[in-house]
């Protein structure tokens, strides 16, 4: 039986300012794009409130990012790992939905708190997309609520990123002598780091350095 622990490979989906024309190119050779179907452990930016300045994720980016991400999933991925924030967590629920794929939601604490911190708190009518799809992912035993406590919402979310990591890993890992599944992480941002503690500042603090692989874009401008 094989119970080593999947490599991971990293991509990246930039969120930039470019016209919609600007976007599509991929690179030479997509990390998803191998004979071996994949899991995909996937964190990112939320929709930019209101006053953010500069830009990170702005609504208006939403149908870019969409598009990329139905370009990741449609290449061989089997099932998705990530939290549930309004932004590049749920438009990439959205799409895992539509390709198929199995989908696990983390959340950091329960969804009440979580709904009214992470998802309604911004612009977009989220509420009722996290709605439905958190209650798919229970109904089919694929949501971990973790148990933070306190009021260290930065400390809450660190530990989801790494349970991500952990869920992901343990959906690639075989259950028989089947091959393991691919485990790629995919960082959806507009890559550069926010002051203070940021999860997406560098590949090292989304999972471990000894189970990455390399790191690539998936799309460039």
């Amino acid at each position: 039986m094989k119970n080593s622990t999947p490599r991971m490979l990293l991509a990246y989906i930039s969120i930039s300012m470019l016209p919609v024309a600007a976007y599509g190119q991929q690179t030479a050779k997509d990390p998803v794009n191998q004979e071996t179907n994949s899991v995909i452990a996937l964190v990112g930016r939320r929709i930019d409130a209101p006053d953010t300045d500069p830009p990170r994720f702005p609504l208006q980016n939403v149908p870019i990012v969409r598009r990329r991400l139905a370009a990741l999933f449609s290449e061989r991925a089997e099932a998705l790992v990530c939290s549930a924030a309004c932004g590049a967590d749920l438009v990439a629920l959205e799409e895992a939905e539509r390709f198929g794929l199995r989908r696990r939601i983390v959340l950091p604490f329960p969804p009440t708190r979580f709904r009214e911190t992470s998802v309604t708190d911004r612009p977009g009518d989220w509420g009722p997309v996290f709605d439905r799809l958190v209650a798919a992912a229970e109904a089919a035993g694929d949501l971990v609520i973790l148990q933070s406590t306190g009021d260290d919402n930065d400390a809450a979310y660190a530990a989801a990123v790494q349970a991500i990591i952990r869920e992901a890993e343990a959906l690639a890992r075989p259950t028989s002598e089947a091959t393991s599944l691919r485990l790629i992480g995919v960082i959806v941002w507009e890559g550069s780091a926010r002051e203070g503690i940021d999860a997406q500042r560098r590949p090292a603090e989304v999972s471990d350095p000894s189970r990455v692989r390399g790191a690539r874009s998936l799309l460039t401008r």
